[in-house]
C-alpha cells in the first residue's frame, strides 16, 4: 500500500470519526436538554406536592372518620 493510499485512507478514517462526534455530541445535547426540562418539572411537582399537603393533613384535634 503507498503513502498516498494509506494517508487517504487516514484522511477517509478521520472524516468518519468527525461526523461519528459531532453525532454524539448532538444526541447528547438534545439529552441535556431533555433532562433540564425533566429536572424543572420534577421541581414543580414537588412544589405543587408541599403545596397541597397541608389540605390532605388532618388536624390533630380532629377524630378519625367514622370507618377507621
Amino acid at each position: 500500500m503507498s503513502i498516498e493510499q494509506r494517508l487517504a485512507e487516514l484522511e477517509i478514517r478521520q472524516a468518519f470519526q468527525d461526523d461519528t462526534i459531532q453525532a454524539l455530541n448532538d444526541v447528547i445535547a438534545s439529552q441535556q436538554i431533555a433532562l433540564e426540562k425533566m429536572q424543572r418539572q420534577v421541581q414543580l411537582l414537588a412544589q405543587r406536592q408541599a403545596e397541597m399537603k397541608p389540605a390532605f393533613e388532618l388536624a390533630d384535634n380532629e377524630p378519625p372518620p367514622p370507618h377507621y
